[in-house]
């Protein structure tokens, strides 16, 4: 890959790229470092990939970057003040984005990843298994028991509206 089709490459996908990695773990910094971190490691390997593959290379990498970043914070922990927003309820509120966002944090990591990189990214089976090192039929199994955990936590629409 030269150094023109890195640029288009970081142009054509960053924005899909920090979408994947801030729906995943909900922190802007962290999810921008992610991305910055993933680009850094396309520059070192640019000899190497080439740019039909670099998508795929850079939705791999980031995605396993957030998942040591996940256990590292997991092992550290973090200090942070209580929202007095995130105390209180109001239950005639219904927003659905934040209704969704809510459960899809209900998930566990592995199968939020792939119904996002399925429903938000529009990945085929195939190419979330080479994302996630999951073979295709786990893929479809995460998928399926990830959407089953939404429709359960959502429910109805008419008790959502």
């Amino acid at each position: 890959m030269t150094a023109e089709e890195f640029n288009k490459c970081v142009d054509l996908h960053a924005d899909n790229l920090y979408r994947f990695i801030l729906k995943n773990i909900k922190d802007e910094e962290k999810a921008r470092d992610i991305v910055q971190d993933t680009y850094e490691k396309l520059w070192l390997k640019v000899s190497e990939v080439e740019s039909a593959n670099a998508k795929s290379y850079m939705f791999t990498a980031a995605y396993r970057t957030m998942i040591d970043r996940i256990r590292r914070d997991k092992k550290q922990g973090e200090m942070t003040e209580a929202n007095m927003y995130s105390l209180s309820t109001n239950k005639q509120y219904s927003d659905l984005k934040e209704i969704l966002n809510d459960a899809l944090t209900k998930l566990p990591e592995i199968q939020r990843s792939v119904l996002l990189l399925r429903d938000y990214e529009g990945y085929n089976y195939e190419e979330i298994g080479e994302i996630t090192g999951l073979k295709e039929p786990q893929v479809k199994v995460y998928i399926f028991r990830a959407r089953t955990l939404l429709k359960n936590y959502i429910g109805a629409m008419e008790n959502v509206i």
